[in-house]
């Protein structure tokens, strides 16, 4: 899906609020002729479906992907680099000093809107393709799902936001206007209940990994619920999609026996994969120009240690490359895994890495980022045997999907919407201690306390923790330390150059 020719660039790339770069644009007359003339069978519609699902692994020209931004956003990890202004964007979020001119929202926005602009571009040229009605219907499904998967994104970064449900001519984005937040999950509830029954229950991984599934759909869907404080709804969509705690679900989900294996590369679209983002290091990526055009997860780089070395071999040091030490785990974060009796979860050697024990024992080197801690994140730090050895910078060419749903999420997220809407709580418990059996901890009550505490644990990394943070109430007390202020930092600004000449007005918060 990641090779799909890039004639879309031409289409989507006319304006701020839905581009990704102006190096994009080639002639401006030709691309709205390209758009006019496409999509007038199946072949030219699959290319503008891929199109579509590009952004969900978006990496900015400021080196903002999503993961990235919110892991340093969360209490769970500092920005790290060289020093405070090593990728401004991502600074100002770690230590919440964001205006609406610095920080990772151009990015997350540009991201969602370019997305959205593309899904509905496929879903107004539809209806006159050519093509199988069964084929179709799956195609608007897909639009459906993505477009509203965009929009949850979007709904929980900004407090106002405009909706766009069919494409917008270039001429009429300055007259956009933000809707009430309600207009917005209307939608997004919509799309999906209308997606999810002509989404397939199951695909073939050899060629259409990585594409919405029914599962995906009732998975996001239940998320959307339990954020809206819907608890009821939420745990009936979460609970279809994970069937028997510790079973196999009617979609084929199951948790992998061992926790390690989710982050090895050999087992990409795994049993416990709902939906991924996909990257890939077969481009050959090898322009700094362009960062913003790599398809390589470039938190692998980003999170290995600057100028690691190891000096002692056979001593259980980890074979990371010589990275650029940003992605810093905070102590915390690395407390957060120590029980009351001194033991440490098992999930612990699989996440973080202490370089600074192995350093003080003279089996490693590596030069301190800002903000070092010493930990460094295993999941996603770059090692030797994932370097790609193809065209282009290494750097960019990184293999390694994201998990933006697995079935240890959605457990632990049907367990809290159990717990909190007074749901049976037989089953809460079977939710997580099927979690937790699988890495070998023993059980312990099903408390929103203790479900937080195990999502933490169980998905370190992965992008989760700020939102969880969010929506439990809990971000003004645990982020106080980077000194976030409550009432202002749940949400981004506005993009400075997107109010420029627009309709569009800026969060109070930060005006």
């Amino acid at each position: 899906m990641k090779k799909i020719m890039k004639y879309v660039a031409a289409v989507v790339s006319a304006a701020t609020l839905i581009a990704c770069s102006e190096d994009y644009l080639e002639v401006e007359p030709r691309g709205q002729s390209l758009e006019s003339n496409y999509y007038r069978n199946a072949e030219e519609a699959y290319n503008g479906l891929v199109a579509a699902y590009d952004p969900v692994g978006w990496i900015g020209g400021n080196y903002v992907a999503k993961e990235f931004a919110l892991n340093v956003a969360s209490d769970d990890f500092y920005a790290g680099g060289g020093n405070s202004q090593d990728v401004p964007a991502i600074q100002a979020w770690s230590s919440y000093t964001l205006d609406p001119a610095t920080g990772p929202q151009e990015e997350l926005w540009r991201r969602s809107y370019s997305g959205i602009y593309r899904a509905n571009v496929l879903l107004s040229k539809l209806p006159n393709t050519e093509m199988d009605e069964e084929l179709r219907s799956r195609f608007e499904a897909e639009m459906k799902f993505l477009r509203a998967y965009y929009y949850f994104d979007l709904i929980r970064l900004f407090e106002s936001i405009p909706l766009f449900t069919e494409p917008v001519a270039v001429s009429e984005l300055g007259n956009a206007l933000q809707v009430d937040r309600s207009e917005v999950f209307a939608l997004i509830e919509q799309d999906l209940v209308e997606a999810i029954p002509n989404l397939p229950t199951e695909i073939d991984l050899a060629t259409e990994a990585g594409r919405a599934t029914q599962g995906a759909g009732k998975a996001l869907l239940g998320k959307v619920y339990l954020h809206l404080e819907r608890f009821g709804e939420a745990a009936q969509q979460l609970q279809e999609v994970n069937g028997t705690p510790g079973g196999t679900s009617q979609y084929g989900y199951r948790l992998l026996d061992n926790f390690g294996d989710l982050f090895q590369n050999e087992n990409q679209f795994n049993e416990e994969s709902i939906f991924e983002v996909i990257h890939t290091s077969a481009s050959n990526w090898g322009d700094w120009g362009c960062i913003g055009c790599t398809e390589g997860n470039l938190l692998n780089q980003m999170s290995a240690p600057r100028g690691y070395n190891v000096l002692e071999q056979d001593q259980g040091a980890p074979d990371f490359i010589a990275g650029w030490g940003f992605n810093i785990p905070t102590q915390q974060l690395a407390d957060a895994f120590i029980y009351s009796d001194g033991s440490y979860d098992n999930r612990y050697k699989y996440t973080i890495s202490n370089l600074d024990s192995l350093a003080q024992l003279g089996i490693v080197s590596y030069e301190e980022s800002y903000q070092n801690t010493g930990y460094f994140l295993k999941k996603f730090a770059g090692e030797q045997e994932d370097r790609s050895t193809g065209g282009g910078n290494f750097e960019l060419n990184w293999p390694q999907n994201f998990y933006d749903i697995r079935l240890a999420d959605t457990y632990l997220l049907e367990a809290e919407a159990l717990v909190r809407g007074g749901g049976d709580s037989n089953r809460a418990q079977a939710l997580l201690d099927a979690v937790r059996d699988r890495v070998g901890e023993e059980s312990i009550p099903a408390t929103f306390e203790n479900i937080l505490r195990e999502r933490r644990l169980e998905l370190a990394g992965e992008g989760h923790r700020w939102f969880d943070l969010q929506r439990a109430g809990l971000a003004a007390e645990y982020l106080q330390f980077k000194g976030y202020v409550e009432g202002k930092h749940d949400k981004l600004p506005i993009p400075l150059q997107d109010l420029n000449n627009t309709q569009l007005e800026q969060d109070p918060a930060y005006q």
